[in-house]
């Protein structure tokens, strides 16, 4: 079951109902700064980490300033669209309501989970390279201070391309089912708290493990991908 740390009261709380009903996710995220991008990132890993559980979402993006622009900035980087919403609004049927908020706003008290978000510097992130931002971000615990300077961004360049490259080599070989105890390691590391980086983890150890056929590194790939969004087969049928 997916648990999260609720900023209200610093102790893991399960982010959806036992029962399959569709649960809200709000991302409050006035201005459009790289934090307020971050936000709205923490809320789409928990919607897609949700989905992959089997809990419908209905995803809202309140308290935008910059609303258009935020946006453009967080289509770029892979976030699904976030429906408008109030701060009080249910959607139909809805089971339980999260809030995620930069850290700065989770002392806003709200009778609902909260998931707080730490900042992320310089506040006008280079989005030149979309994914590569993504993945800056990725690395990083989303209670953690991010900086996505330019060797921050030369890393997940570097590292994305590598693996995009291995991923494209290993869809050409015969397809092999994900391990059980490698999908067990990604849905715990998720799971818990939302822990991106240990899926990244889970993924450099993928990479090399002699142990492994390369059919069943692709499916790996594939698989935690739809937690990540970092579109690692994308070069499939690429030649290098």
């Amino acid at each position: 079951m997916l648990r999260i740390i609720d900023a209200r009261t610093g102790e893991p709380a399960p982010a959806a109902p036992t029962r399959r009903a569709p649960t809200r996710v709000e991302a409050h995220a006035p201005g459009g700064d790289a934090t307020a991008l971050r936000v709205v990132l923490v809320a789409d890993l928990l919607a897609r980490a949700m989905e992959l559980d089997g809990t419908p979402v209905w995803a809202v993006l309140t308290g935008a300033a910059e609303g258009e622009r935020l946006r453009k900035d967080a289509a770029a980087l892979g976030i699904r669209p976030f429906e408008e919403g109030d701060t009080a609004g249910h959607g139909p049927g809805t089971g339980q309501s999260v809030r995620v908020v930069g850290a700065s706003g989770a002392g806003d008290a709200r009778d609902v989970v909260t998931v707080a978000v730490g900042p992320a510097h310089p506040a006008e992130a280079d989005l030149a390279d979309p994914d590569a931002v993504r993945l800056a971000l990725l690395e990083r615990s989303r209670h953690a201070r991010v900086e996505l300077d330019a060797p921050a961004l030369d890393e997940a360049r570097d590292t994305l391309a590598r693996w995009r490259r291995a991923v494209a080599d290993w869809a050409r070989h015969p397809s092999r089912p994900v391990p059980g105890e490698v999908r067990d390691r990604l849905r715990a590391a998720w799971e818990d708290d939302l822990d991106a980086p240990g899926v990244l983890r889970v993924l450099r150890e993928v990479e090399t493990d002699p142990d492994l056929p390369d059919g069943a590194r692709f499916e790996i790939c594939a698989y935690a991908d739809r937690f990540l969004g970092l579109h690692l087969t994308r070069d499939v049928g690429t030649s290098y």
